[in-house]
């Protein structure tokens, strides 16, 4: 099904792919659902958010490059749909929620899986995080061994847990571990043999379990007063009472890092604040680092009798100073951060963009804005945001952005070799945002007039209430795709419309795809370089080596040649003067870099000019605004980039 019954215009920025995101999304919310509703949550979200459903897309576009089709994306989109929702609607919530009462909202871990998927795959990785709640509690017949059944939020199924020993104290009428108790887990492998002539799977014991506690509830309100309020982290400071007392902690996860290894050992610290605003580091080694999948920042760790060591910062260090391990006596308890939420307002270029779509809306003062998750500190959370963000909706205290725009500079920090700044433009403005990479930028080849979508954006305002927007390459849900170069977008009738040539001024601000025959070119337009492999750029010679004209990273071992090529292409209505490097120009000449410069001169021109009158489907992306090393003068380089080419057959 091609989207003919689009009824939205084409994005000034974005054109026929921007269309198709809100014809896809129109088929998903028009499609409805089972009615079903998560209880004490409200109905599952019935419009996918406008930025998911752009990176699903992309997904599709990047896994088939010789091109999609309408049906083959929206089938794509309508099956991961379909499966977000599924974790809102599963049939035993029900009862997982009846031990859960009514409490508070809290952000699913990284790394989480649930019940249903290790069934349905037969494998439970040792990294994965478990969250569950306790369905029941009994003894293995025959044996003296504990057994939990788990059922979680998202599944229909439940699974039985073989119990460390390290918690049965904790078993018992009147103990913590019972009947509608929450834990989270890790470190867990499955048991997929016979057992008892059944073939059921089984989780395997593991001790790296944490209890979850609500200082809502009376029972345990009661159990964090009498057993972990005795003491701050001062408490432990003299070295005379140390070693003779069992200490239990309250406090807040303020950090959790990464630590060099100790040797070959793994280790990981969280950093820990009490009530007097002391701090203190609980590290853990090897295997413990798992435990860490359990946390989140802001939430509260309840540690019983842990091990009090002294710190040592790397190899060579002394120890220094007091902090907590994880012991074999120690137990941990969780009060997790609960998720907070905001009402956030539709702006008017929302409100015009989506035109007729709001009316899927209720008709009620809740039509015109949306409720949307905070972080811990006080920021917005946008990445399930069901409209398109712009530039002038972008301030302060907004995290999970997304934007589509094109971008008009690229540029990198001088002082740091992983900081860049890139400015993107659409229809309400341009906005400067700052790049922040692990390592070296790895985005491929990025310049002036490419089409691109960003998501993971943190805005913030600074001491002057300037805004400031950044993206971080680790963060979860960063994401950067350059439609311009995307292969998929030249093969997908359904993300394009064609224009022509004639029509390229008249919406210089986005990539164009067009129908065009090659018209002119000679040997003075071709010219080889070394281009560097990580962005794309040419690479300069220097006197101590070869240096990235973009990066500034040597690149003796990282680079390829390639082509930078001048041509003149033609269709019924206009000739236009463009250049273009990389692969794209060795579509073009239909031959590579060493094959061309093996042919003798003569035989050189002639190869070129048996390619004039070819056809061609080319993305096309204005570059006037362009200050770049393609070309010791800038100004020699015409106007009209050629991102991508696809010969026609």
């Amino acid at each position: 099904m091609e989207p003919a019954a689009v009824t939205a215009s084409a994005s000034a920025d974005g054109g026929a792919f921007l269309e198709f995101v809100d014809y896809a999304i129109s088929v998903i919310t028009s499609s409805g659902g089972d009615g079903s509703e998560s209880p004490g949550a409200g109905p599952a979200p019935a419009r996918p958010p406008w930025g998911w459903t752009v990176a699903q897309v992309l997904k599709s576009c990047r896994a088939y490059s010789s091109g999609v089709t309408a049906a083959i994306l929206l089938s794509d989109l309508f099956q991961s749909w379909t499966e977000q929702r599924k974790s809102l609607t599963a049939k035993t919530k029900v009862e997982v929620t009846s031990l859960l009462n009514t409490r508070s909202k809290r952000r699913r871990l990284p790394r989480t899986v649930t019940i249903d998927s290790i069934h349905e795959k037969n494998f439970l990785s040792p990294k994965s995080v478990l969250e569950a709640v306790v369905i029941d509690v009994f003894v293995l017949p025959g044996t003296n061994i504990y057994m939990l059944t788990l059922g979680d939020m998202w599944s229909t199924s439940t699974i039985d847990l073989y119990l460390h020993r390290r918690y049965y104290n904790y078993i018992g009428q009147h103990c913590i571990l019972k009947k509608g108790r929450e834990v989270v887990l890790t470190g867990c492998c499955l048991r997929t043999a016979v057992v008892e002539g059944s073939g059921h799977a089984r989780i395997l014991p593991t001790e790296y379990m944490v209890i979850l506690l609500d200082e809502e509830q009376d029972e345990d309100a009661m159990l964090l007063a009498a057993q972990f309020c005795t003491y701050s982290f001062s408490s432990m400071m003299e070295e005379k009472s140390r070693n003779d007392v069992v200490y239990s902690f309250y406090a807040r996860i303020e950090k959790i890092e990464t630590l060099e290894p100790f040797g070959c050992t793994e280790r990981k610290q969280i950093v820990l604040v009490d009530n007097d605003d002391e701090k203190i580091k609980f590290i853990l080694w090897g295997e413990q680092v798992s435990l860490a999948n359990l946390f989140s920042v802001g939430s509260m760790l309840a540690l019983d009798s842990p091990y009090i060591s002294n710190f040592a910062h790397n190899n060579h260090e002394e120890p220094q100073e007091l902090c907590l391990e994880y012991g074999s006596a120690t137990q941990v308890y969780l009060v997790p951060i609960a998720q907070h939420e905001e009402q956030v307002f539709l702006t008017p270029t929302q409100v015009r963009s989506q035109g007729p779509r709001l009316s899927c809306a209720p008709v009620d003062n809740m039509a015109s804005q949306v409720t949307l998750p905070r972080d811990l500190h006080g920021a917005v959370d946008f990445s399930k945001y069901p409209f398109r963000a712009y530039v002038s909706d972008l301030h302060g205290k907004m995290v999970g952005v997304s934007l589509f725009g094109t971008v008009t500079s690229v540029c990198k920090v001088s002082t740091s070799g992983s900081t860049f700044y890139l400015e993107i433009e659409d229809a309400t403005g341009v906005v400067l945002t700052k790049l922040i990479f692990t390592g070296h930028w790895s985005l491929g080849r990025v310049g002036v007039g490419h089409m691109v979508y960003i998501s993971g954006l943190t805005c913030s305002l600074n001491k002057i209430n300037i805004l400031e927007v950044s993206w971080s390459e680790k963060e979860p849900g960063s994401l950067f795709v350059n439609l311009s170069l995307l292969p998929a977008l030249l093969n997908s009738t359904c993300l394009h419309n064609i224009s022509l040539l004639s029509d390229l001024p008249h919406s210089a601000n986005r990539t164009h795809i067009c129908r065009v025959r090659l018209d002119h070119i000679d040997c003075d337009s071709l010219k080889l370089s070394l281009f560097h492999n990580l962005c794309g750029y040419v690479v300069d010679e220097l006197p101590d080596g070869l240096q990235c004209s973009f990066c500034k990273v040597a690149c003796q071992n990282g680079c390829t040649p390639g082509f930078q090529l001048h041509l003149t292409i033609a269709d019924d209505s206009e000739k236009v003067f463009a250049w273009c490097v990389g692969q794209t120009a060795v579509e073009f000449l239909q031959i590579s870099p060493d094959e061309y410069m093996e042919l003798p001169e003569d035989e050189q021109a002639m190869y070129l000019f048996t390619l004039q009158n070819e056809s061609f489907t080319v993305a096309i992306a204005n570059t006037s605004k362009r200050v770049d090393g393609y070309a010791e003068n800038a100004e020699a380089l015409p106007v009209w980039e050629i991102t991508r080419a696809l010969r026609c057959e």
